[in-house]
């Protein structure tokens, strides 16, 4: 089906999946603020959706999903349902197990929503997509060649690719936002553990690690994807979105402290120490976080969209250790 070409706009029908999880509750409840009508699919019918949503439950996602009547009448589609990054997979075939839902499940739902009439179809992807990593102060950009290194990047790479080649033969408009580590109140993970580890008031021996990494609030994170629903200039781009602002691990700490009102303790240990002991420890991964760079460039997402980062970071740690 080839669709009419037209612009998205205000009070649009939204089919939005994964809106259980922490950035679809975040995203649902913006929504309605902002006007819009979100419909909701969720795996199976759940207490968490806001009270006055529209939801059906669809069960597990992969190439074999019936989205019927999920998509009659609906103007644009936010995908965020995924199966996630987890540290330690126990899957026989890691890669199987995500393309399945990141892949398979991603573009089965994109040719049905292009068969229905949707005009624009939201993927949030990740970043992982560009690399595990930057070099210093040299961020990624959208335009660079994707190397994603883990099952889970390759999944959405790929989901990415398959995308594109729905949108040049079905006409639906197709966004790609990369996020970085996404944080807020209820953020699971990396963050929520150093959230812990700085409430509790325990030394940690990171003073010396000069990196810069790149986060994205979840308020601002939500911001950006109705926005992209919303601008003309989005269809068919690709974008990386963060805070605006980069950090140091020492950093990060030391403003998340504050935001707590708890002294920030940082010993200094030198990087080559800590990622010896982090070796020896089996947490090569977890220290290679906390010690290199991971940086992206938001200019296009300035230029073409106009979009700047409304909340500072200070305020986004602000309402996450609230």
């Amino acid at each position: 089906m080839i669709l009419k070409e037209g612009n998205i706009g205000a009070f649009m029908k939204i089919h939005l999946t994964g809106a259980t999880g922490f950035v679809g509750q975040a995203l649902q409840a913006q929504l309605y603020l902002s006007s819009h009508n979100p419909f909701a699919t969720v795996r199976a019918k759940q207490s968490d959706l806001t009270s006055n949503s529209n939801s059906l439950a669809v069960g597990d996602i992969s190439a074999t999903t019936k989205w019927g009547n999920a998509l009659h009448g609906i103007d644009a589609v936010v995908h965020l349902a995924a199966r996630v990054h987890v540290m330690y997979d126990n899957a026989i075939d890691p890669l199987a197990e995500f393309r399945s839902v990141n892949t398979d499940g991603t573009l089965n739902l994109a040719r049905q929503a292009a068969a229905s009439g949707v005009r624009r179809f939201i993927y949030l992807s990740s970043i992982k997509v560009n690399g595990e990593a930057t070099n210093h102060d040299c961020p990624f950009t959208p335009n660079d060649l994707a190397a994603p290194r883990d099952p889970y990047g390759i999944s959405k790479h790929e989901a990415e690719v398959g995308l594109r080649a729905i949108a040049r033969t079905t006409g639906m408009q197709v966004v790609i936002i990369r996020p970085t580590l996404v944080y807020g109140a209820g953020a699971k993970g990396n963050f929520k553990s150093l959230m812990k580890l700085v409430a509790r008031g325990l030394p940690l021996p990171l003073a010396s690690i000069d990196n810069r990494r790149s986060l994205v609030g979840i308020d601002n994170l939500v911001d950006f994807i109705i926005t992209c629903l919303e601008h003309p200039a989005a269809a068919n781009e690709t974008f990386l979105v963060s805070d605006g602002e980069d950090l140091s691990t020492p950093d990060l700490i030391r403003r998340m402290a504050h935001a707590m009102d708890r002294p920030a303790r940082l010993l200094p240990v030198p990087k080559s120490v800590l990622m010896a002991a982090a070796a020896m420890l089996g947490k090569r991964n977890m220290a290679q976080r906390l010690c290199g760079s991971l940086q992206v460039d938001i200019s296009k997402a300035r230029a073409l969209l106009g979009w700047n980062p409304p909340v500072s970071v200070d305020e986004g740690l602000r309402r996450a250790v609230k």
